[in-house]
């Protein structure tokens, strides 16, 4: 099974199972990640926002207007920014790496 790694606000990484198919919001979930997910998935938020290793962003599909419409909202962005609920699991993604950014802004609450 792939794996990838988070690493966490505080600089800790930690390694996780991460079944093909599943999004990186998906895995984060799954493992007690803090990653938000306010709208679950359906791209109308920035709070499962991640920063993609500089090593796999170019692995990765381009972002779609609408994920770059969201990232624009994102607290923290920075060049390798990507929504975690757009990063689908496969095996081209085995060891893949992103970082938690040091906060998150939610637009949906209140």
């Amino acid at each position: 099974m792939p794996k990838m790694t988070f690493i966490e606000r505080d600089g800790s990484r930690r390694e996780v199972d991460a079944p093909n198919g599943l999004s990186v919001l998906e895995i984060a979930h799954k493992h007690g990640v803090d990653i938000e997910g306010a709208c679950e998935g359906s791209l109308a938020c920035s709070t499962c926002h991640v920063i993609v290793d500089p090593d796999w962003s170019e692995k990765l599909a381009d972002a779609t207007e609408d994920e770059e419409d969201m990232l624009d909202l994102a607290f923290g962005l920075e060049r390798t920014s990507r929504l975690g609920c757009q990063i689908v699991m496969s095996d081209a993604l085995d060891g893949l790496v992103v970082k938690l950014p040091a906060g998150s802004r939610n637009m949906m609450a209140g």
